[in-house]
């Protein structure tokens, strides 16, 4: 399928699809309706991109919800998540991407979380709403780096995902993704090839008995962890 195909596709499927996410979730409390919906939008774009997902390690997520903490190269990650994972989950996400219409519209309906890193008491609420959300049972997924690697490597983590892991008092399960800086670098706004993204998961770290001091030895198991996945060679 050609380039110009490929965005017309992913226009036209998002913006008809968040259409009628807006109408499911005035009926769909539990939002597993808008998370099938969003694992099909994701299914699509991958599909009519020509790119796989191959995924290991399911055997490691038996018993959520957790907080799934994941490198991030790419804007393809979201989809080979949506794709890959057999939970549903929540996103905590910024700000910005709650204003494009109909995308962010059907964001805000579905429950994800929207993160103002300009606001610090923002942030913290936005952090208190997703820890009561995990405490429900909700899975969520965080880039612990903040925003997307130019060259995969692993940048900087923040440390407020670790917080709300500690307060959540929930395993968090790192995840490596291989492959999808190479089909879609940032900076690109669909994919410049056909391929496969590899989604690597790795064993629960559990944050139930840690204290607060403990969150630096935390964030570095997590992210030796992650660098291990992520570099774990393709089968």
């Amino acid at each position: 399928m050609s380039k110009i195909l490929i965005i017309v596709e992913y226009v036209v499927v998002t913006i008809i699809l968040s259409a009628i996410a807006l109408l499911i979730s005035l009926f769909d409390k539990q939002g597993r309706a808008l998370h099938r919906m969003a694992q099909f939008w994701a299914k699509i774009h991958l599909m009519t991109s020509g790119i796989q997902v191959s995924v290991t390690g399911l055997e490691n997520i038996s018993s959520p919800p957790y907080i799934f903490m994941c490198n991030h190269q790419s804007a393809l990650d979201i989809f080979s998540l949506l794709n890959g994972l057999p939970v549903q989950f929540k996103w905590i996400a910024k700000r910005e991407l709650f204003y494009i219409p109909f995308l962010g519209w059907a964001m805000k309906r579905a429950g994800y979380i929207s993160l103002d890193r300009k606001h610090p008491r923002e942030a913290i609420k936005a952090m208190d709403d997703a820890a009561k959300k995990i405490r429900e049972g909700t899975n969520i997924i965080i880039f612990p780096e903040g925003t997307r690697s130019k060259d995969g490597h692993l940048l900087p983590f923040k440390k407020g995902g670790f917080s709300l892991a500690l307060r959540a008092k929930v395993p968090i399960v790192p995840v490596g993704i291989s492959g999808s800086n190479r089909l879609q670098p940032k900076g690109s706004f669909i994919p410049n090839q056909k391929g496969v993204i590899y989604l690597r998961i790795g064993k629960p770290v559990e944050t139930a008995q840690g204290s607060r001091s403990a969150k630096t030895e935390i964030m570095m198991t997590v992210r030796q962890a992650i660098e291990g996945l992520m570099t774990e060679k393709e089968a």
